[in-house]
């Protein structure tokens, strides 16, 4: 099979290298051309690509020539490179932003020269460019879905914003996060996941900004409840039956507003005291099908934000009927 090989022009604007630039690589055997045309242009495979943005990134560091000759002839690891040499560090060490934290993950992990190069790349998006990578991800994973157009651009504000300096755990999480969502097989996983979730017919009722207004509220006098069980209070306590209250006032509005009718609220308490365990075991698949689909995803963006999720869903089944029982 015969390699697609690509002209210096466009290998210039692949890998934000200057023609000259490239020449002078060329002829410094640091990336040799893969052939040449009859008239003598420059041809290069998609090897040989990758090469030269290995080559770009190492530069954009502060390597020299003969470093990045070295380094692509397999003499010196990346590691080595920023280990060995302290004027590359401390260079890049008093430069703000993402080159940095580029510098500090090599540095204290090292990487392939892939993985580095991949840093770089996803680092140097402007703002314009992460936006759409994200937008790219969430359209094609909604497209066809019989949802509130609202819910859609929730969705699509599920996103990280990576500081102008991040930390190197921050950094990681976006190249991280960025590798997932250009993954096909993550695409497919989570697009199947949202077509079967919401195929009800009442799915656009459900995802209605009213509705998830409510999901939204009863979510944080969950979170409450367990806040309150980990500090210790009580479900027979004061404390623990106004948590209480709350909660089945809060879920008897949410049932409400699904489906139109007030419900019972003996009907309420008992599905709170007493869960039904068919309907408990169907809860617990759909969370644990959301968390296996998404939750790797809502991590990394709170890494990037800096505002890791440190609160649970909800009390124990046990603390919460205990808390019913005593109203």
């Amino acid at each position: 099979m015969t390699k697609q090989l690509y002209p210096i022009g466009h290998v210039a604007r692949r890998t934000g290298l200057s023609v000259s630039a490239i020449r002078f690589y060329a002829d410094e055997g640091v990336v040799p051309p893969t052939s040449h045309t009859d008239g003598g242009y420059l041809l290069y495979d998609v090897e040989a690509v990758a090469r030269l943005e290995l080559v770009r990134t190492l530069r954009d560091l502060g390597a020299s020539v003969e470093d990045v000759r070295r380094v692509l002839a397999e003499e010196l690891t990346l590691h080595d490179l920023a280990s060995t040499h302290p004027g590359i560090v401390e260079r890049q060490l008093r430069r703000p932003g993402a080159r940095r934290a580029v510098l500090r993950t090599v540095v204290s992990q090292g990487g392939s020269a892939r993985q580095v190069t991949l840093m770089h790349e996803l680092v140097s998006l402007s703002d314009e460019d992460r936006e759409r990578l994200l937008d790219d991800f969430w359209d094609e994973v909604t497209e066809g879905l019989a949802v509130h157009p609202a819910f859609v651009g929730h969705l699509h504000r599920l996103r990280p914003v990576l500081p102008d300096e991040p930390a190197t755990e921050q950094l990681q999480a976006w190249i991280a996060l960025a590798d997932m969502v250009r993954a096909e097989d993550f695409r497919d996983e989570v697009r199947k996941f949202f077509h079967g979730a919401f195929a009800a017919p009442e799915a656009r009722t459900m995802t209605s900004p009213e509705v998830m207004a409510r999901v939204e509220r009863h979510r944080l006098v969950e979170v409450e409840a367990w806040e309150a069980e980990r500090s210790g209070v009580e479900p027979d306590s004061e404390r623990g039956r106004e948590i209480a209250g709350r909660l089945l006032a809060s879920l008897a509005g949410l049932t409400a507003e699904v489906t139109g009718t007030a419900p019972e609220a003996a009907g309420l308490r008992r599905a709170l005291t007493e869960p039904d365990p068919v309907v408990d075991e169907h809860a617990r698949r759909a969370v644990a099908e959301f968390e296996g689909v998404l939750d790797r995803y809502a991590a990394l963006v709170a890494t990037v934000n800096g505002t890791p999720d440190e609160t649970g869903g909800g009390a124990s089944e046990r603390w919460v009927a205990a808390a019913m029982a005593a109203l």
